[in-house]
């Protein structure tokens, strides 16, 4: 065949024709001018991206007699033969297929004589990752101290395979994936060269499906040009590439911004009816919507190719939202692992369509975060407020200043100030829960509460923040707020109390009917409970455990229970309190009460510190 692909006729030749590899060639080209070359060097980075060209190049030059700055002349005998493979020096290996020991003992023996007709003998080893451990070893040596006039060049794309020992013996050098402008550079050169015209849009396609490999840009540059030998238009490119036009990310990702599933779904299916394939439709969006982030987030200073950009591209990325473009790419990224062992990848990029289509919870929860964050700093002032304005009173009672505290209390009030509603709970209900209350269910609702908080709106959850579940039964439960206006509040807000109930049921698994009462009305009726039982008026809940133990008898008996003789209560014993703590409290409800009697109710809240 005459014909030779692209990347085989312009195959670097020279260090400087090596693309987007600065670091490496001069570092080399240093080297071979100060006479300081290693015995071996390996050469490892992304496919197509010149470390075997490197290798060839460092052949010829340090075998080179008429080497000038560390470049081969490409013109002497040596030169040609090794750009045409025909010298019996420059060994290339391809590791793939000879990586047993036998193959590398064969070449360790090789080693030992000296180069014919070059003045150096060169073992060029590719893909040298696919060695067996035996064979590695059988190298070891010979890369520590190899013959004299004997150099050895590894290359590989997988250097974590290589073993730490072999690499410990190695110059290496990392090369890099190509730049887009450097491809863009390269495939330029040599259209020109080739005398060959081209649009410009049609180099940008094929340097962003290279991925920063040359030798796949060169690639396919030769199967765009194959389609249509007299122009490389954009359109062919496209066509041939099987990439995704600007029109086609732009309108994908706007019906997705639009939560407009059906437009999504219309443009995907056309999509793929072109035939292109779903894996690089992802590689595409992915990477387009990484250019509209980084765009947005520098305004173009982050973009090499920003120049390029249409005004399409410059408006929707003003428009778009950062949030979006980031959720987007972590699914783009996601369905792209899950879809990659599939028989029916397309079923994965609609299911992706209609689920970015959606909002998020994140942004269905924005709108209403704004007015619950007003709520709430408005709910703190108040609370703020009311507990200076008790601590005050509270301080005037505890030092016997009760006319200093009266004549106090009217300035505070303001004449516009409405005297408040007196919360008055359901003691019924509250009471036939307490009766059939047991210390299991609280306890499990006690366990599960910062979760049923958690279910909750930001609003929802500051009126909450001060409450807590003191009793509960199989059906229902007690709530006491440490406040009267969040205990109010909560009773009267019905969409607070339905998904109160809800995230109960969820989290509990029973139902989550709630009674709410302020600290100092659930103290009354704890201790009126305890009053009854003492009296003998109520009997206590027995567990399932001890109703076996002591089944009912037939006829009902009266149990007396002296002061030191209670049966404890069916709820939490903290909560119910000791005898001691009762006294305190009631105690307490003398002193509010003589409060109430000199300022009158309507000028006194309590609140629990």
């Amino acid at each position: 065949m005459s014909y030779q692909a692209l990347y085989r006729v312009w195959r670097p030749q020279r260090f400087e024709d090596i693309a987007g590899q600065q670091a490496v060639t001069r570092t080399l080209k240093n080297a071979l001018e100060q006479n300081k070359s290693s015995h071996a060097y390996l050469f490892t980075g992304p496919r197509g991206t010149g470390k075997t060209s490197a290798a060839k190049i460092f052949a010829k030059a340090i075998n080179c007699p008429n080497q000038q700055d560390g470049e081969p002349c490409n013109e002497c005998e040596i030169c040609q033969a090794i750009t045409e493979g025909r010298l019996n020096d420059v060994i290339e290996i391809d590791a793939a297929s000879n990586n047993g020991v036998e193959e590398i003992r064969d070449i360790r023996d090789k080693a030992r004589y000296a180069p014919t007709q070059a003045e150096y003998k060169i073992y060029i080893i590719d893909e040298v990752h696919m060695l067996s451990t035996g064979a590695f070893n059988a190298l070891l040596k010979t890369l520590e101290e190899p013959p004299e006039n004997v150099i050895f060049i590894l290359a590989t794309t997988e250097p974590h395979k290589i073993p730490l020992t072999i690499i410990s013996r190695t110059q290496r050098f990392d090369f890099k994936r190509i730049t887009y402008t450097d491809i863009l550079a390269r495939m330029t050169y040599i259209l020109n060269e080739e005398g060959i015209a081209f649009e410009e849009e049609a180099l940008h396609v094929v340097a962003r499906a290279a991925n920063g490999g040359m030798r796949d840009a060169l690639s396919l540059l030769d199967q765009v040009i194959s389609y249509n030998s007299d122009l490389v238009t954009f359109d062919n490119a496209i066509q041939v590439s099987g990439s995704l036009t600007e029109e086609m990310m732009l309108g994908f990702l706007g019906a997705l911004k639009a939560e407009n599933a059906e437009e999504a779904l219309k443009i995907l299916n056309a999509i793929l009816a072109k035939g292109k394939e779903a894996g690089r439709f992802l590689e595409e969006m992915i990477l387009f919507a990484r250019d509209i982030l980084v765009y947005k987030q520098t305004n173009g200073k982050g973009m090499q190719d920003a120049d390029r950009l249409t005004e399409q591209f410059r408006s929707f990325s003003e428009e778009v939202a950062a949030p979006f473009l980031y959720r987007a790419i972590e699914e783009f990224s996601q369905t792209q692992k899950e879809m990659r062992f599939s028989t029916q990848p397309d079923v994965y990029l609609e299911v992706l369509a209609v689920k970015l289509s959606q909002p998020s919870a994140a942004e269905v929860k924005a709108p209403a975060q704004a007015a619950d964050s007003q709520e709430v700093t408005r709910l703190e002032k108040e609370v703020a407020s009311l507990k200076k304005e008790l601590k005050s009173v509270l301080d005037a009672l505890k030092n016997g200043k009760f006319e200093t505290a009266a004549a106090e209390a009217p300035a505070r009030a303001t004449p516009s100030r409405k005297s408040p509603n007196v919360f008055k709970p359901d003691i019924g209900r509250a009471q036939q829960i307490m009766r059939e209350a047991t210390k299991q269910e609280l306890v499990t609702l006690q366990t599960h509460w910062k979760d049923v908080l958690d279910y909750l709106s930001v609003t929802q959850r500051a009126v909450l923040r001060q409450a807590e579940p003191v009793a509960a039964n199989g059906q229902a439960c007690i709530l006491a707020f440490e406040y009267d206006i969040l205990c109010q509040k909560a009773t009267e807000d019905v969409e607070l109390r339905e998904a109160l109930a809800e995230a109960i049921q969820r989290m509990t698994n029973r139902p989550g009917e709630v009674v709410c009462l302020t600290v100092e009305q659930w103290a009354t009726l704890r201790r009126n409970y305890v009053q009854d039982l003492k009296a003998g008026k109520i009997q206590p809940k027995q567990t399932e455990s001890e109703a076996e133990k002591n089944p009912a008898p037939n006829k009902p008996v009266t149990q007396e229970f002296s002061d030191h003789d209670v049966p404890p209560p069916p709820f939490d014993d903290f909560a119910m309190g000791s005898d001691e703590d009762i006294r305190e409290e009631e105690k307490q409800q003398e002193v509010v009460e003589q409060a109430i009697s000199i300022f009158g109710e309507e000028n006194v809240t309590i609140i629990n510190d």
